[in-house]
């Protein structure tokens, strides 16, 4: 059994970026990183642009001028100012070559075709120029940048339709039990409906990663043994749910054997989710999680976040840790340190009630997990902990 520290160091050193290439299409590139660099196809902005709702001038020494006309943003029409005229302009909208600066609406009167400056100005006030954001061919964005929403608008902004792109893993989920059921199927006694794959699967898709298979087996060697062959051969990433403790039914790790998996490590000194196991076959990463749900869903946040982080090659590939104070007091039994499920409001911690690991009930209303360290035996109110915030 290895600490909590030596397993993530191994699962970050054993998962090796990917670095395949894809196209995307822009409005699906989102949580990709780029594999190449952009370089800007037109300025941007691509015409002197108003940055306010008001008036642009032909500047003169005075404060009054005469209103010719209106420019709205789409408008493509040039009215040419001699000095002293204005033209109602839009915020976005072209400014003419002949004005030289814009008063926001606010900082002036008029009365019919004349406005009247409240105060004097100077010239190039409240005018985006041309290629301010990003001039034609410079770099817009460069390789390895995640691509944010924010990444996307400006993109689509600068008319760029796809996207060269890191592929993301292939991942499969691997449910595995005699006494699981689909939910909708009538429950007989003995038998629970399946929640861990639909878990995990929405833990991947809120992380945004979408290539994800299910499958599941019944505990049967032979049927497992078929089923990881299968997906270890066409999967980047394999996760199993369940299977990997050391019952009679728990077929798993002779499975993984048989099929000569290389084990990094099998279990971990840790509360929840000690049965854990990491190995690989050739470039694919396999995770067989603990059966219980709180205890797998630990375990994904603690090492498989970490792996696909790295095989994204994100810098960071461990979710953030802070130092608050606790609001609860709570007595920890033996000497595994532990996760317990929390809350953080910004200011405190709130370390909640059932923290079993078959237990989804609180984990389903929490935000964060305090880390117990194993020489910790107690938690009092307004003890500063190590909270890891979670993806939600």
């Amino acid at each position: 059994m290895i600490s909590i520290s030596e397993a993530i160091d191994i699962v970050k050193n054993k998962c090796l970026p990917l670095l395949k290439e894809t196209t995307k299409p822009l409005e699906k590139a989102g949580g990709y990183k780029l594999s190449s660099n952009i370089y800007a196809p037109i300025n941007m902005p691509p015409f002197r642009q108003s940055a306010m709702d008001g008036y642009a001038l032909n500047w003169h020494d005075k404060l009054t001028y005469t209103v010719i006309g209106e420019i709205k943003a789409g408008d493509n029409h040039q009215p040419i100012l001699k000095k002293g005229e204005a033209v109602r302009i839009f915020t976005g909208a072209p400014v003419p070559d002949s004005a030289n600066t814009v008063i926001m609406q606010e900082k002036i009167s008029r009365n019919e075709n004349t406005i009247k400056l409240d105060d004097p100005i100077t010239i190039n006030l409240n005018i985006r120029t041309v290629g301010e954001q990003v001039k034609k061919s410079q770099l817009a964005l460069a390789k390895d940048t995640k691509l944010t929403p924010a990444a996307i608008g400006y993109l689509s902004s600068l008319g760029i339709k796809e996207v060269n792109v890191y592929q993301k893993p292939t991942i499969a989920i691997i449910a595995t039990g005699n006494e699981l059921i689909e939910p909708g199927l009538h429950l007989e006694y003995g038998q629970i409906y399946e929640s861990n794959s639909k878990m995990l699967l929405s833990t991947l898709y809120s992380l945004k990663f979408y290539d994800v298979t299910l499958h599941k087996v019944k505990d049967d060697y032979n049927e497992t043994l078929n089923t990881l062959d299968k997906v270890i051969k066409g999967h980047d990433l394999v996760i199993i749910s369940g299977g990997i403790s050391v019952g009679d039914y728990d077929f798993v790790g002779e499975a993984l054997k048989a099929l000569h998996v290389e084990e990094h490590f099998y279990k971990v000194n840790q509360k929840p989710g000690k049965p854990l196991f990491f190995g690989t076959k050739e470039d694919t990463y396999i995770f067989a999680l603990p059966g219980n749900p709180a205890a797998s869903l630990t375990c994904f946040y603690m090492y498989v976040f970490t792996a696909l982080q790295r095989l994204m090659n994100n810098e960071f590939y461990k979710l953030p840790r802070i130092q608050v104070k606790s609001e609860s007091l709570f007595k920890k039994h033996g000497d595994r340190p532990q996760f317990l499920k929390a809350i953080y409001n910004g200011n405190v911690v709130t370390i909640l009630e059932g923290q079993s690991s078959s237990m989804l009930q609180t984990y389903a209303i929490c935000n964060a997990l305090v880390f117990m360290p194993g020489e910790q035996s107690k938690i009092k109110v307004d003890d500063l902990v190590e909270v890891i915030l979670l993806p939600v």
